[in-house]
C-alpha cells in the first residue's frame, strides 16, 4: 500500500507505536526477494500502525529485495533506514545523513582496509574466494572472507562451513584487538560477512530519527517501538537494538516465523 493511500502517521489506529523490521532472514531470505505473502502482510499491518525497516545494507540492495515490481521501497514503509539509519527516509523524504569516512579519516581507513585485505589473502582455509571482500558503504564497511560476489550456493555452503570453522568470529576478535583505539564495533550478520562501524552506529542509530517525531505537545510521539530481527544473539547485528530498553524486541528464525509472530501480536 503506497504512502498516498494510508492514514497520516499520527492517525493510525494503533497510536504512539512503530514496528521496525530487520531485512535479511526477517523480511526476506538473505539477499533474496520479499515473498507475496510477506508483502501482503506488511501492507495490512501498515493500515494499523506505523512501520519501518532497518538494515545494514545500502539502499540499492534493499530496493532490490523489497521493491515489488520496481516500486520505490520508500513508498512501502513509513520509515526506511538503510545502513542502520545513517541514510534515512521518512514518508519518502530523505533525512540528514552522516558517513563512516568522515568519522574515521582517510589515513586510519587505509590502515584498516590494508590490514583486512592482507588478512583475507592469508585465509587459506576458506573454501572459495570470489570478489568484493570489502564493500564501502556510507556508514560502515562490510567485510566478507569469501567475497560478496559469491553465488547463492557458495554463500549457503560458506554459512554452513563457518558455523564450525568460525572464521568470521576469529577475524572479528583479531580486528577488535588490532584496532582497539579506533572506536569501532565489529558485528557479524547475514551468511558471509560482518559489519564494521563507529561504536554507537549500530541499528540503534535509527532511534535518533524516531525521537524527532513529535506529538501536538512537542513530546516524542513514539512511546512503543517494536523490533523484529533474527541476529539477536550477542555478537549478532540485531543484538543492540533488540536489547535496548527503549525497544520491545522480538527474535525470529526466518521470514515465515516473522509472519507468524506479526499475525499473532497484531491480530492480523
Amino acid at each position: 500500500m503506497a504512502s498516498s493511500d494510508i492514514l497520516p502517521i499520527q492517525e493510525r489506529p494503533i497510536k504512539n507505536t512503530i514496528v521496525l523490521f530487520d531485512v535479511d532472514e526477517t523480511l526476506t531470505p538473505a539477499r533474496r526477494l520479499v515473498s507475496p505473502e510477506m508483502f501482503t502482510l506488511l501492507a495490512k499491518l501498515r493500515e494499523n500502525v506505523v512501520m519501518g525497516y532497518v538494515g545494514g545494507s545500502d539502499f540499492s540492495k534493499q530496493q532490490e529485495q523489497l521493491g515489488v515490481d520496481g516500486v520505490n521501497v520508500t513508498t512501502l514503509f513509513d520509515y526506511c533506514f538503510p545502513e542502520n539509519g545513517l541514510t534515512a527516509f521518512r514518508l519518502g523524504e530523505k533525512l540528514p545523513s552522516t558517513s563512516f569516512i568522515k568519522y574515521l579519516g582517510e589515513e586510519k581507513y587505509k590502515k584498516l582496509s590494508k590490514y583486512i585485505l592482507h588478512y583475507i589473502a592469508d585465509l587459506d582455509e576458506v573454501p572459495v574466494k570470489r570478489g568484493t571482500f570489502i564493500e564501502f558503504r556510507n556508514g560502515m564497511i562490510n567485510v566478507s572472507p569469501i567475497g560478496r560476489n559469491a553465488s547463492l550456493q557458495e554463500r549457503l555452503d560458506f554459512w554452513e562451513w563457518d558455523k564450525t570453522a568460525k572464521v568470521r568470529e576469529r577475524m572479528v576478535a583479531d580486528l577488535r584487538k588490532e584496532f582497539a583505539d579506533y572506536g569501532l564495533t565489529f558485528s557479524i550478520g547475514g551468511q558471509i560477512s560482518f559489519d564494521v562501524f563507529p561504536t554507537g552506529w549500530d541499528k540503534r542509530y535509527c532511534l535518533n530519527h524516531l525521537a524527532e517525531e513529535k506529538d501536538a505537545n512537542g513530546q516524542p510521539y513514539f512511546t512503543t517501538i517494536h523490533f523484529f530481527g533474527d541476529k539477536t544473539m550477542e555478537g549478532g547485528n540485531d543484538f543492540e537494538i533488540y536489547t535496548d530498553p527503549r525497544v520491545q524486541g522480538h527474535s525470529v528464525q526466518n521470514p515465515e516465523d516473522t509472519i507468524r509472530q506479526v499475525k499473532e501480536r497484531f491480530n492480523l
